[in-house]
């Protein structure tokens, strides 16, 4: 199968025999996992005995062969095994007198190169983006163009070559796409880098979602540590949705909008992200039709729901519709110092997520305990996933109304229910989701003022990244707060809020600034980010998303398909944004 080999053991010892056990590189403190009894040479024979086991390919193993009588350690390997490959691992006697033994592993078949079918796509996604630039930069020549304005509708031509990119008509809006914004006194302007950060989360997103052919890069990190694609994909969304509130509410109260009337669309928004959440993208579908005996609770959209519904709110009752204006001492900190009392909040929210995670007895567990139980910390917290985080969801939702199947149950088989997108953990969301407002608030203090923009996404990059390291002390394991996307730790928001500060500030520009890049194709997808992410969910099996394969364990064929699905919804997007069509809520 993927991200398997397989081992052939072969021992030439005598009896009583021996006992394979293996631990991935990326389990912490685990407990050694039983894979086989090899049984003892027959010496009359002279019959080695065998066994053989597959491997796991995704993490480096080690090897540990012990006497099955006894319990004594014979040999210990750690090894990478390719995938695909054919391996032997040979235990004989180097010498009868002192009973040495010699523990050989030996390449029968060598693993297959599995990266190749990304360098493929990416060669033919590379093909395809020099094709368009080919054509965008042939269309500037006259000659060219007017025989491609005689073969097609010259009208039409123009507008799509030519064309400023558009905006939906959002005045009324007050959602994660931010609205058309009043830079000037003169007509209100679009950042696009806001859609483009947003539309490329939202495609990677998808594309992991999809599968991301079958990658052990592409999937969630089991606990603690590396950040992979997908453990940075959903923060960046709620860090834009956060930057996009301060846009949007700051441009509706300058339109004349009350206050009352903007906190009913809030609420209605929240009310029916969380109701599309619930109801329409709840993956225990996968057990049935939904009951409430089984109903999850929490989930993306809720969470989204929920953390916009706070932070927005919190926005509105102390934002000012005349934004900009600030006079005051320190003017340096006028997007900081008017708002203290959201300050306040935030903090005061992050110390209830501090005293709940670190000081509330959890039964049968350490205070404070931040582990995945299972086999980590040598099994000695086996039902303790997640702590305090964990058990608020248990005595609160129900085992059986949370997610079933965490990240945490492959690498270190715990059984235990756990949501990532737990009560807990909502908490830091929100306090993530009013880093970006920050973001925004940046960008409408400071509108046509771009290098004070990027200096101020610098410095809050600078001091994310500062924190973090403070929290993690630079380590995966051993710091006051690891990086845990699962529990939606402090060190994970600040870590994440500091790529993202750095990510906006580069795609701003590019896209606002020098005007290099029109933000497309991901600037489609970011102005209909609502449509593309519950599309791409409840038309996952449907075909031309998903077919039946010829080869399930191919990489190559995995990632065809769902290079295939993501590339749609792009297409489907851009349809839709040809045509000015925006799914609002």
């Amino acid at each position: 199968r993927m991200d398997q080999a397989l081992l052939l053991i072969r021992n030439e010892l005598p009896a009583p025999g021996l006992n394979l056990a293996a631990r991935s590189g990326s389990c912490h403190q685990c407990l050694y996992q039983f894979l086989a009894f090899v049984p003892p040479s027959n010496e009359s024979l002279r019959k080695p005995g065998t066994a053989s086991v597959m491997v796991d390919t995704q993490h480096p193993l080690t090897l540990l062969l012990n006497s099955s009588v006894g319990d004594r350690d014979l040999c210990k390997i750690q090894y990478h095994f390719g995938e695909f490959g054919n391996y032997s691992l040979v235990v004989k006697t180097l010498s009868t007198s002192t009973q040495t033994v010699s523990c050989d592993l030996i390449i029968n078949e060598g693993p297959i190169n599995s990266y190749l079918p990304i360098l493929f796509a990416f060669l033919v996604y590379m093909g395809i983006l020099a094709i368009l630039i080919a054509g965008r930069l042939l269309m500037k020549i006259d000659p060219v163009r007017n025989w491609v304005y005689k073969k097609l509708n010259p009208r039409a031509t123009d507008r799509m070559i030519n064309s400023e990119l558009g905006s939906p008509n959002t005045t009324d809006s007050v959602n994660c796409d931010p609205p058309p914004q009043s830079w000037s006194t003169g007509p209100r302007r679009r950042l696009r880098s806001l859609d483009t950060f947003r539309g490329l989360s939202l495609v990677i997103m998808v594309f992991v979602n999809y599968g991301g052919g079958k990658y052990w890069f592409f999937k969630h990190e089991s606990w603690n540590g590396k950040l992979h694609f997908p453990s940075a994909l959903f923060s960046r969304f709620v860090f834009i949705m956060g930057t996009s509130i301060a846009l949007a509410l700051g441009s509706m109260l300058r339109w004349g909008s009350s206050k009352w009337k903007v906190l009913r669309k809030i609420l209605w928004r929240s009310f029916v992200l969380i109701l599309l959440g619930i109801v329409v993208v709840n993956p225990n579908y996968c057990l049935g039709p939904l009951s409430w005996d089984n109903l999850r609770i929490p989930g993306v959209l809720q969470r989204l729901g929920f953390t916009y519904l706070v932070v927005a709110s919190l926005e509105l009752l102390f934002t000012r519709p005349d934004s900009g204006t600030w006079e005051g001492q320190f003017p340096a900190l006028q997007d900081i110092l008017p708002y203290w009392p959201q300050w306040i909040f935030i903090l005061v929210l992050e110390t209830i997520w501090l005293c709940l995670t670190f000081l509330l007895p959890v039964p049968d567990c350490p205070r404070g305990y931040l582990g995945p139980g299972g086999i980590g910390d040598f099994g000695k917290y086996p039902n303790c996933t997640g702590g305090a985080a964990g058990y608020i969801d248990r005595l609160l939702l129900g085992e059986k109304h949370m997610y079933q199947h965490p990240s945490s149950g492959v690498t270190y088989l715990s059984t235990m229910p756990y949501d990532p997108e737990g009560i807990l953990g909502t908490i830091n969301s929100i306090v993530m989701a009013f880093l970006g407002l920050q973001a925004g608030k940046i960008t409408l203090f400071y509108k046509d003022q771009p290098k004070q923009i990027m200096s101020r996404f610098i410095i809050w990059g600078i001091v994310m990244g500062i924190i973090s390291a403070i929290l993690t002390k630079c380590s995966k394991e051993e710091g006051f707060i690891p990086i845990n996307k699962n529990l939606w730790s402090i060190s994970y928001v600040t870590t994440m809020s500091c790529f993202a500060f750095i990510l906006l500030l580069l795609i701003y520009y590019l896209v606002d600034v020098k005007k290099w890049w029109s933000g497309a194709p991901f600037l489609y997808p970011g102005m209909n980010s609502i449509l593309v992410y519950i599309g791409h969910q409840v038309f996952a099996n449907y075909f031309p998303f998903k077919w039946k394969m010829q080869d399930s364990q191919s990489h190559a064929e995995h990632l065809t398909q769902n290079l295939t699905a993501t590339t749609l919804w792009v297409i489907i997007s851009y349809i839709l944004y040809r045509r000015k069509i925006f799914w609002k809520i």
